[in-house]
């Protein structure tokens, strides 16, 4: 192929890449919004590649895009403009311009919190997933107490750091919200109601709060930060005190008509199984949460015992604890066997664990990946993987909420349109 053709192919490329579709007939207001959504599309992509190349220069960014440098140059002033980027040091080259390198604007930061039944952890996160600050503050079972509480030791947090620009708060709960409206639908196990919690800690913070299931969250996270790059279909499952899941299906992260979708851990394996919170028997969590494996212990132990956290029952174990280790195995055999729904609805490429579970990573992964495999109907196993730091994960999962909704990071369609964020290509 001549150099000429070569270059001719790759104009129309690139042209194709940022031109609107032109359906025939009058179709001004058609045409005005392909190309605001080309736009936008074309923003996102460019905020992909800085994330993951910085710092870069604009003329690498154009080379990696495939974008013309007219456009990609537009891009970035836009992200300038927004505060989601900066630009730092000046590259020294043998000759000509010498380029500015952009990265991510690491002086914008968000509040997050993490709310659990008894109490909630919270910080400062910058864009970077740096966590700058984290607290813990307890609970009180009164919701409106709650979130007061809460949102006061936030608001002290803030005034630490206020050289910081600050795009927002997110929180992360452990249930199912309302997208749209911010409310908390069900929570089972934080035994809180309808209470418009988004409204009373945006009230008291002075910013605009974003609230999301905590397993979806962390999903968020995980492909804000670039750990997911490239897989298409995968399951994020939070195991702390109760079981939630996040769902990434062909790209799309799936949040059901009414954002119920991923609620596993209240699937029925046994029907004559324990009491569950959500008040029916036998669901999926009862058996694989960190409170299954409590109570195992306590049928384990002749001697009643001091209440313990999950994390003391993991120390336990890893100390030579029979009873203990024994507990913790009996819900890692849970936890793989219940994996077969998973595989078997879904089939993802990768099954992500995050919460309590962290703490017994090393005793439970090799029992639910034995478990996994002998439950496929047919192939190869999912990849089976721990996210990371059991309390890091859910900090920066809340983070990533506020960067989904304020930046369109994984949507063109603008913070404006949260609920249908969820169900666009990653």
């Amino acid at each position: 192929m001549t150099r000429t053709k070569h270059q001719q192919q790759s104009r129309r490329r690139r042209s194709d890449s940022e031109a609107a579709i032109r359906p025939r007939g009058d179709n001004s207001q058609i045409e005005i919004a392909s190309m605001e959504f080309a736009r936008k599309v074309n923003r996102d992509a460019v905020l992909r590649l800085i994330r993951s190349m910085q710092p870069i220069a604009r003329v690498d960014l154009a080379r990696a895009s495939g974008l013309q440098n007219s456009t990609v140059s537009s891009l970035v002033e836009q992200l300038l403009s927004e505060g989601w980027i900066r630009e730092g040091e000046i590259l020294r080259t043998a000759r000509g311009r010498r380029p500015t390198q952009i990265s991510l604007n690491d002086r914008l930061s968000m509040l997050v919190a993490d709310v659990h039944p008894g109490r909630a952890r919270f910080g400062v996160v910058d864009l970077n997933g740096q966590v700058l600050s984290c607290s813990e503050v307890a609970m009180p079972l009164d919701v409106e107490e709650g979130v007061q509480k809460l949102g006061l030791a936030m608001l002290q947090m803030r005034a630490t750091y206020a050289d910081r620009q600050f795009e927002g708060a997110g929180v992360c709960i452990p249930g199912r919200v309302d997208v749209e409206r911010g409310r908390l639908m069900v929570a089972p196990n934080l035994r809180w109601r309808d209470f418009d919690i988004r409204e009373a800690l945006a009230k008291t913070l002075g910013m605009p709060v974003e609230m999301e299931n905590d397993a979806n969250a962390c999903l968020l996270s995980e492909l804000w930060f670039g750990h997911l790059d490239g897989v298409r279909n995968a399951v994020l499952l939070a195991i702390s005190e109760g079981l939630g899941a996040s769902l990434l299906a062909e790209g799309r992260l799936i949040s059901g008509r009414n954002g119920m979708a991923g609620e596993l851990g209240h699937v029925c394996i046994d029907p004559e199984g324990p009491l569950c919170n959500c008040g029916r028997r036998g669901c999926w969590e009862v058996f694989a949460s960190s409170r299954a494996a409590l109570h195992h212990y306590t049928q384990l132990t002749p001697e009643p015992n001091t209440p313990i956290s999950y994390e003391a029952l993991c120390r336990l174990a890893s100390t030579g604890d029979d009873a203990a280790h024994e507990a913790i195995c009996r819900q890692g055999t849970a936890i793989g066997s219940g994996l077969r729904m998973v595989t078997a609805a879904l089939e993802p490429e990768v099954i992500l664990f995050v919460g309590e579970i962290a703490y017994a990573w090393e005793i439970v992964a090799p029992i639910i990946e034995r478990e996994c495999r002998a439950s496929m109907l047919a192939g190869q196993p999912p990849r089976i993987a721990c996210a990371g730091d059991t309390n890091k994960a859910h900090i920066l999962g809340a983070a990533a909420v506020v960067l989904q909704r304020h930046s369109g990071y994984f949507s063109s369609a603008g913070p404006s349109a949260r609920k249908a964020e969820l169900q666009r290509p990653a």
